[in-house]
């Protein structure tokens, strides 16, 4: 098993040395900076700014592109869950028409009490966020 030294010294030993040319105000850069990053030498801080530069391209690139794709998908997603949706519940408020059609054929409700119950049921849809139960609504008829 090799240590930590080991690798920083193998790692040492697959750097190659070239040329490198740049302007005296990027070298001041340079000479100030490198510390202030915990590296251990001007090369290491050219070496991480050249990694670090590269990833900044790369997703730069990886930009243009990924959000049309993104957007494409999601519209789709979109577009497909809202033809469900409005598909049931156009099916739902045919069932509801008729349940209503019934009741109403067997019912004598004057308008005062149906005004009242719209709000009463409007009140226990907030209440419950939508989860009016059978239960909850035959309790209430029964007056318990």
């Amino acid at each position: 098993m090799r240590t930590g030294l080991e690798v920083d010294n193998m790692a040492e030993e697959n750097k190659k040395k070239f040329p490198l040319w740049m302007r005296p105000e990027t070298r001041k850069q340079v000479k100030e900076w490198y510390k202030k990053d915990n590296c251990g030498s001007q090369s290491e801080f050219i070496e991480k700014a050249v990694l670090f530069y590269c990833g900044y391209i790369s997703a730069e690139n990886s930009m243009k592109y990924l959000p049309a794709a993104l957007t494409s998908a999601m519209a789709g997603v979109v577009e497909s869950s809202e033809n469900r949706i409005a598909r049931l519940l156009f099916k739902l408020a045919v069932e509801m028409s008729m349940m209503m059609n019934i009741i109403a054929s067997n019912a004598e409700i004057d308008e005062a009490l149906l005004q009242r119950l719209r709000g009463k049921c409007v009140n226990d849809v907030k209440k419950s966020v939508g989860a009016v139960t059978f239960e909850d609504v035959v309790k209430f008829q029964k007056g318990e």
